[in-house]
């Protein structure tokens, strides 16, 4: 026969197992804060900001027609801006310990859609390196992309700065906590629902019905040591009379 749990039953062995759950609750979080603080390095980002235009093939007007062809290139320039051509240079200038192909990973090149603004951002440990490679790249591109392509015209419009404070964008300290937390109150409660199966013992009039699924008719009180002791020394002293 299938056994069924009730809502209150489910409240019940929660509150039963209370004490379980805010426990690996707070071994989970605990555990999360010392991975974020000691072992988890953390990332910081720049970014800069660049304007990329073909230079008119003629004295008219700005037309639709070659503002469609800059919005077609921006994907070309994306791609040659994270080249060797272009990383190569960058690190030469700042005399880095990464190759180019170590430093491609660090940069992320991005424009939104319809746009001619290229967005560079650079992930690294240091930020003071981070904000360095980013405004670099964005000087090295400018310099070299005439030589590369007709483009004459780049314009750099934010050049990534070094807070006073910088803030890493990764580990996110309170995301992975409530993360933890999470996952250790579902542990919890799967933890106090697993020892609630397995305890088989009888504690209750109420589980004696359940595992025999009959009635109970009556019940034993349990009898005082003394009185049974006094019970044995009467009895005793009846058989010496």
């Amino acid at each position: 026969m299938e056994e069924s749990i009730s809502l209150q039953e489910i409240f019940k062995i929660i509150k039963k197992r209370l004490l379980l759950i805010i426990c690996l609750a707070i071994l989970a979080v605990s555990t999360a804060y010392v991975l974020n603080s000691y072992y988890i390095t953390p990332i910081y980002q720049a970014q800069t900001q660049i304007l990329v235009n073909q230079k008119p093939t003629s004295e008219e007007a700005y037309s639709w027609s070659q503002m469609e062809t800059d919005l077609q290139l921006i994907n070309t320039y994306n791609v040659i801006i994270k080249s060797p051509v272009i990383l190569n240079k960058v690190v030469e200038e700042l005399e880095l310990d990464s190759s180019s192909d170590q430093l491609i990973n660090k940069i992320i090149v991005s424009n939104e859609s319809d746009s001619k603004v290229v967005n560079i951002r650079v992930e690294d440990q240091n930020p003071e390196q981070a904000v360095a490679i980013a405004n670099t790249v964005a000087e090295v591109f400018k310099k070299e992309i005439p030589s590369l392509m007709s483009v004459d015209n780049i314009t750099i419009l934010a050049q990534a700065k070094l807070s006073e404070n910088p803030s890493p964008i990764k580990p996110n300290k309170m995301l992975n906590l409530a993360i933890a937390a999470v996952i250790g109150l579902m542990l919890g409660i799967a933890l106090a629902f697993l020892r609630e199966m397995l305890d088989t013992t009888i504690k209750s009039e109420s589980d004696i019905e359940k595992i025999l699924e009959l009635p109970i008719m009556g019940l034993v009180g349990s009898i005082p040591l003394e009185k049974v002791s006094r019970a044995n020394d009467k009895s005793q002293r009846g058989r010496r009379v």
